[in-house]
């Protein structure tokens, strides 16, 4: 994107450097952190790559997404122990609240079924995107532990800190090693989220983004050929400079600069044949959404025909793709 008024240009364009790796439909991905992360999760989703959205829900830090990440290399199921009432469902310090739930039963159920289908998706997985939020976590005064989620319990009950870059990096580098012991062919996409914790205050924020970007510049330049770092937030910030780009709350980005974002990741990372097909998906799934003025004709029977024609086409040339859904709706509609 470069709006000029003349010769006047209206915005900055981020130069991305080549990645030592890229990202095609024969991957398998998981993605952990911030909301950003789940963004970015659902629009690969949406393109049928393989992937594991946030196992445990959003986390923020990267100490809550290295123990995240820790439990997914040694899946243990957790019990009633693990778990604490707070205004009627039951939670986990380990978990989002998306699995809470209203008896111990359900969210154990919900937590473990993820952590063990997840366990293994890290095990075939070959790329790993993560998004760290922020740099402050809250321990628990009781006995120190880092939480990924303080579930509306009192601040009382927390201490509030900023992890220092050191001790980020230190962390990461010996989980990265155990990592790397169980999954060698899995590489690293790396981002700092644009969206900015405000609540932090102003500095606050800045300094806690500038702690992950150190950290993250650390760890990449120890291991340059297994991690790359895609610039998501100095993109919202710089290039796409303007409160057009942002949502109500004038801190999340749009869904216009989700896009944008998102348009740049594919253009860094995906090579032209994975493009091509992407394209290709993406003008079947216009296909498969399209409503007509008669359902019943002849015309429009042709049509879905030939639409599970070319499915089947692209199948037949992108194996990795599962359009198990999109092949039963088409097929009902033909009777």
């Amino acid at each position: 994107m470069r709006d000029h008024v003349g010769d006047l240009a209206l915005t900055t364009s981020i130069q991305i450097p080549k990645p030592p790796f890229g990202i095609s439909y024969a991957d398998r991905m998981v993605l952990m952190g911030s909301c950003f992360a789940e963004n970015i999760g659902e629009r690969l989703e949406n393109d049928k790559f393989r992937v594991d959205n946030n196992p445990f829900g959003t986390l923020y830090n990267p100490a809550s997404i290295a123990e995240g990440l820790r439990r997914l290399l040694r899946p243990e199921s957790l019990t009633a122990s693990d778990l604490f009432e707070h205004e009627g469902s039951y939670h986990s310090f380990a978990y989002h609240s998306r699995f809470s739930a209203t008896t111990a039963e359900e969210a154990l159920r919900q937590m473990n079924e993820r952590l063990l289908s997840s366990a293994q998706q890290l095990r075939e997985a070959t790329r790993l995107i993560l998004t760290w939020g922020t740099a402050y976590v809250y321990r628990l005064r009781s006995d120190g532990r880092i939480v990924a989620n303080c579930h509306k319990l009192p601040e009382q009950r927390f201490v509030r800190e900023r992890l220092s870059v050191e001790a980020i990096v230190e962390e990461w580098r010996l989980l990265l090693t155990t990592l790397w012991s169980q999954c060698p062919n899995l590489k690293l996409i790396c981002t700092v989220s644009p969206i900015r914790h405000w609540k932090d205050g102003a500095h606050a924020n800045q300094l806690s983004k500038a702690t992950l970007l150190l950290a993250l510049d650390a760890l990449q330049a120890e291991f340059p050929d297994r991690i790359s770092y895609f610039p998501a937030y100095e993109i919202l910030l710089d290039e796409l400079r303007d409160y057009r780009f942002y949502a109500d709350d004038m801190l999340h980005p749009s869904a216009l600069a989700v896009d944008y974002i998102a348009g740049r990741f594919a253009q860094t990372y995906f090579d032209p044949e994975t493009l091509k097909a992407r394209d290709a998906w993406h003008k079947l799934r216009q296909a498969i959404a399209h409503r007509p003025l008669q359902p019943e004709s002849e015309s429009y029977r042709q049509f879905i025909t030939q639409t599970l024609l070319k499915l089947e086409q692209l199948k037949a040339k992108m194996p990795f793709f599962d359009f198990t859904k999109e092949l039963e709706l088409l097929t009902a509609k033909l009777r």
